[in-house]
């Protein structure tokens, strides 16, 4: 059986952005460069992108673009007598543990967009949301509902197929996202006070930006693209051998990156507008944000269209995700492509359980410093995984797979020029292993000395 691969660039470009526009994008990008200097941080965090988000990116699109296999074959294709492989698996796995917890934080999506269409968060006084979501997260019933219902939906859209599922599902709601966000921004650049939230947003202000921020803007760099979890690596599995991926990486990034800002400025000119403070995480989402609204002339329809708008977020990430696990299992495993997501989504939804209850029932149950389940299966993956990942593909380009061949297809066997080759080799062999070395010992909290 020949094997699908996307059909149109705007849909390889729609595909691949949605997998790195995601809830980070929505509250963490805009929070930590707001407190971390505003256009000072971004500077750095532009810096970084261009050092290190993109050199990975292409080199994980070019391992899996090279023999158009899964992410655990690309290796073992290449280096077949080494143990490469492995990272591959570290990959997959590391996306499948994501997509357990990451599912439950879009049910918590998907209960406020039905709350908000009935009107029932309009009786929740202003003071009173954080005790809201608390209720909701602590009894499972729900939430373990909403996490089976993203799960279905991610599922069906996978069923499709590449073409008709992913690619028709991407560039569809990609420009839904745009057209939501520009929506929100007007309705919140318009409110009185919100220059303030602008200020905090883009005004640079270096005395703000520590060497915290620095490793912050690092570590964003590396987690918004959708590294080290074999997203790109598989996606780079399904684009033609004459697809351009420089353009490709640069406009990824370059649309991420658009997004993230463009989600600061619907959030925080309405934060400041209302005289709340801004807070990082999820309650920024689930507590602050519905307050706003509240207040907020006409409230209730901005308040749905913006968890329509993360929602989109949310499930562009999950498709990704799954296409993930999908791709590797029914490979490597030669089985059909529906029974594998059908397996995937149960799988899926049976590890997703323990995270849930974890809130509520579980929560005396403590695993890795003192965190709940939930907490400390983000931290294995986001802390420890992700980096190593991103430092083995390094590795494995640089100096088993070698920056020539690396090169060769990542111009399309000299298709097109890579005017910064140099300047690549120079990233993958050197500065990106090291600079994701740094985010690895700084999630591991060795930086904390500098406090």
């Amino acid at each position: 059986m020949k094997r699908e691969n996307f059909g149109t660039r705007v849909g390889i470009l729609a595909a691949a952005a949605g997998s790195a526009i995601g809830l980070g994008n929505i509250w963490k990008f805009p929070y930590i460069t707001g407190k971390n200097g505003g256009a000072a941080f971004i500077l750095v965090y532009l810096a970084c992108i261009l050092l290190i988000g993109i050199p990975v990116m292409l080199s994980e699109f070019a391992v899996g673009r090279k023999n158009q296999v899964n992410a655990v074959e690309s290796f073992k294709k290449i280096s077949p007598k080494g143990k490469w492989h492995w990272s591959g698996y570290l990959a997959v796995s590391t996306a499948f543990i994501i997509l357990s917890f990451y599912s439950i934080i879009a049910g918590w999506v998907f209960s406020y967009i039905l709350r908000s269409a009935t009107g029932s968060l309009k009786n929740i006084p202003a003071d009173g949301f954080g005790e809201y979501f608390t209720n909701l997260t602590i009894n499972p019933l729900e939430p373990a509902l909403m996490t089976l219902l993203v799960l279905v939906i991610t599922a069906i859209i996978l069923f499709f197929g590449i073409k008709t599922g992913i690619e028709k599902f991407s560039k569809i709601v990609m420009p839904l996202l745009v057209l939501i966000i520009i929506l929100l921004i007007f309705r919140s650049v318009t409110l009185p006070g919100a220059k303030a939230g602008l200020e905090f947003l883009f005004k640079p202000d270096f005395s703000q930006l520590s060497i915290h921020g620095v490793l912050e803007a690092l570590g964003h760099s590396f987690y918004t693209l959708s590294l080290g979890m074999g997203i790109i690596i598989t996606f780079g599995s399904y684009i033609n051998k004459k697809e351009n991926l420089v353009t490709l990486s640069y406009q990824v990034a370059i649309a991420d990156t658009i997004i993230a800002l463009m989600a600061g400025i619907v959030i925080f000119p309405a934060v400041f507008a209302y005289g709340l403070e801004p807070t990082a995480g999820p309650g920024l989402i689930f507590i602050t944000l519905p307050a706003v609204f509240k207040a907020m002339p006409f409230g209730q329809f901005f308040e749905f269209m913006f968890f329509v708008l993360i929602s989109i977020a949310a499930l562009t990430s999950t498709v990704s995700l799954m296409e993930t696990v999908v791709t590797f299992i029914s490979e490597q495993f030669s089985l059909g492509r529906k029974k594998t997501i059908s397996m995937v989504t149960l799988a899926l939804f049976i590890l997703a359980i323990p995270s849930i209850l974890s809130f509520g029932p579980l929560s005396d149950i403590k695993i890795l410093k003192g965190m709940n389940i939930f907490d400390s299966l983000d931290f294995i993956t986001g802390q420890v995984f992700l980096p190593i990942g991103g430092i083995l593909i390094c590795v494995f380009v640089a100096w088993v797979w070698g920056v020539k061949n690396a090169t060769k297809e990542i111009s399309s066997e000299g298709l097109y020029k890579f005017k910064l080759k140099g300047l690549y080799s120079a990233s993958v062999k050197y500065i990106s292993p090291l600079a994701i070395l740094i985010i690895f010992l700084y999630g591991l909290g060795v930086f904390n000395i500098f406090k």
